[in-house]
């Protein structure tokens, strides 16, 4: 009965391996095509260019800042989400994941838009402060970009692109992550004496970090292949806005496919770094 049993899941497994791995070999086959349409001297001549060190630099400095923003928002709506039912939750939810699913040239409209606005000059205003008092500017000199003066159309707007989609992708992570945390210990924490405050952090806070750390490397990852709301929101200014997706862009108008194919490499290999860093980190915490 048992060989009968092994002999009939035969074609289950085998429709399975053959639909799973159909799309494996796609991917392949697209990382093998990159791999034999540049060399080596493509990718060194790539590097040699000022305007793309300057764009692997920018993408570094823009993602880390907007997967730091990211957390920030997304630790208190993962926590609250996790934790506490409300009236409108369903809503937050909704709320929440509409930068996932709105088309990424959305994003960048909807931004440009509210930059445009009232409010939208409050938070510019906000935006060049805190360039200057943070020492982003300082950052932005460092690396070759001219100073802050707005937001649309300048280096923020990078990182405001960026964080607007990378924040939705965090919340979800850190509300799955608080979700695996027994909320008992919290529980007790809080008939103990201590603060809703003092619980999150003493109690809550600790065992999420494998959750943090994941959730901040997904952002990270996500930022870094940003492009529709980029290039809308901020451009594709050489030396002042460019970053890799905008670099590919722009080495593809031209009909520069080397150059396009090594920047490729650079977010591919982050790409991979990260998310290996991600399921790493995730395969401990289990």
């Amino acid at each position: 009965m048992r060989g009968l049993r092994r002999g009939a899941d035969i074609p289950f497994f085998a429709a399975f391996i053959a639909l799973s791995g159909s799309y494996a070999l796609l991917i392949i086959g697209m990382l093998a095509a990159d791999l034999s349409f540049a060399s080596a001297s493509d990718l060194a001549k790539a590097f040699q260019s000022r305007e793309i060190r300057y764009s692997i630099a920018l993408s570094l400095v823009s993602c880390t800042v907007s997967a730091l923003l990211s957390m920030l928002a997304a630790v208190p709506a993962g926590y609250l989400l996790s934790r506490f039912q409300f009236r409108g939750k369903s809503l937050a939810e909704g709320l929440f994941d509409i930068p996932i699913a709105l088309p990424p040239l959305v994003v960048g409209v909807s931004l440009l838009i509210l930059f445009q606005t009232p409010p939208g000059d409050f938070l510019e205003k906000i935006t060049a402060g805190a360039a200057r008092y943070t020492g982003f500017n300082s950052l932005m000199r460092w690396i070759g970009a001219p100073e802050v003066k707005g937001v649309a159309y300048e280096t923020p707007a990078v990182v405001l692109a960026q964080f607007t989609v990378a924040a939705a992708f965090a919340v979800r992570a850190m509300r799955v992550s608080f979700d695996q945390i027994d909320p008992r210990q919290e529980q007790v924490a809080l008939t103990l004496g201590c603060g809703r405050g003092q619980a999150f952090f003493r109690v809550a806070l600790p065992q999420a970090r494998p959750g943090l750390l994941a959730a901040f490397t997904l952002a990270w990852a996500r930022s870094m292949g940003e492009f529709g709301p980029v290039l809308v929101f901020a451009g594709a200014t050489r030396m002042k806005t460019e970053v890799l997706p905008t670099t590919v862009f722009l080495e593809l108008s031209v009909g520069n496919l080397e150059a396009a194919v090594s920047v490729s490499f650079v977010m591919i290999a982050a790409a991979f770094l990260a998310l290996w860093l991600a399921r790493s980190i995730g395969q401990a915490h289990d």
